[in-house]
């Protein structure tokens, strides 16, 4: 059997891999998770998913990694993890009554060997009223997800009308491609 080693400490991304059932340990990937200037968003998520490999694969040698990076970008702008309430509230603002796009980079990593791709899921929000998100807020205190809000909570149950693409992917890892490029491209 093969190491697995998820290079995460996000706990969506070890539910979802929990739920395929694969035998994994946990290394958090510590870097910095700055973007060199100019880069277009779209390329973000997976320029962090490869600097979290590189964190964590030197470390474990013969060992599968797998890290991700997620995303929310509207009309090109990224918008991430919330500061404070306000910043919260003001994110999921702007997403109201809007589609944006949810990109998570995946990089998977076995010594030499390393498949990189991204998933896009496209996220159609209904219109929220104040009540709602400050709602959310107080009582989900989403401050550690990119774009202050988790589809698989109360808010995606009542806010989100309707996606295109993945909704793993928007949980924070597309778990069905992960599957996919573990099996083909690394025997599991």
């Amino acid at each position: 059997m093969q190491q697995i080693i998820l290079a995460s400490q996000s706990p969506r991304r070890k539910q979802l891999m929990e739920m395929a059932e694969l035998e994994f340990s946990i290394i958090v990937a510590d870097v910095d998770e700055t973007n060199p200037p100019g880069m277009p968003g779209e390329e973000v998520p997976a320029f962090l998913a490869r600097k979290k490999a590189d964190a964590v694969s030197h470390r474990t040698p013969g060992a599968i990694v797998v890290s991700a990076d997620t995303i929310v970008l509207l009309d090109g702008m990224i918008l991430g993890k919330p500061r404070d309430a306000a910043d919260a509230a003001g994110i999921l603002g702007m997403l109201s009554g809007r589609m944006h796009r949810v990109i998570t980079g995946v990089c998977i990593r076995k010594d030499d060997m390393e498949k990189v791709f991204s998933v896009t899921t496209e996220v159609y929000f209904r219109k929220l009223s104040a009540e709602q998100i400050d709602h959310y807020i107080s009582r989900y205190k989403p401050y550690d997800k990119a774009g202050a809000y988790a589809i698989q909570e109360w808010i995606g149950a009542t806010g989100i009308e309707k996606i295109n693409g993945d909704y793993y992917n928007v949980m924070g890892l597309p778990i069905g491609d992960v599957l996919h490029v573990l099996k083909a491209d690394f025997g599991i």
